[in-house]
């Protein structure tokens, strides 16, 4: 018996639909608020969230023999790749900026002027309010002697479970139906 991912009720057949874009493994009852998914045979024997029906359907031969592998191959993975060698940026990066500007006895403005910025835009950035352009963080970094990104390269590789398969969380917890 496998889990609807919706609503979370046992069900021998689920059915695979798309519903707001995503691919879901539902009971007969939830597959009316999606689109039901033909490729189920593809996407079923995955435990990682993928969008397996675009791999299967690009141009590239190897399609179908870079499904079963871990993501090797295919257009797909150049993409992953891509996104594999950026760089996140940590979480107290505005504990970071802070602490450094204050190691060096520079306010705010003079930190400012320096690196060719608004005053207003370090304070925001140290209160947490927006996020820092790749542009202001490479200035940062640089004035500063800090880093302010975390390598999502190691930690990125673990694959998404979903929790269903657990008996976790599923939409059906969160979502209320409007019947």
């Amino acid at each position: 018996m496998v889990q609807c991912e919706m609503c979370g009720t046992e069900t021998g057949a689920p059915k695979t639909v798309k519903i707001e874009g995503a691919e879901l493994q539902v009971c007969s009852d939830c597959a009316e608020f999606g689109t039901e998914v033909r490729e189920a045979s593809s996407s079923s024997g995955s435990s990682k969230y993928s969008t397996s029906s675009s791999s299967g359907s690009d141009s590239s031969g190897s399609g179908s023999s870079s499904t079963g592998s871990s993501g090797s191959g295919g257009s797909s993975r150049r993409r992953r790749d891509m996104f594999d060698q950026m760089d996140e940026l940590a979480q107290d990066y505005d504990q970071r900026i802070r602490g450094a500007r204050e190691s060096r006895g520079l306010s705010q403005e003079e930190l400012a002027n320096q690196l060719n910025e608004k005053a207003s835009l370090i304070r925001k950035l140290e209160r947490g309010d927006v996020l820092p352009s790749d542009e202001v963080q490479r200035k940062l970094e640089r004035k500063l002697d800090i880093t302010l990104s975390e390598s999502g390269g190691d930690e990125g590789d673990t694959e998404w479970s979903g929790g269903s398969a657990t008996g976790g969380t599923t939409l059906g917890d969160v979502v209320k139906r409007k019947d």
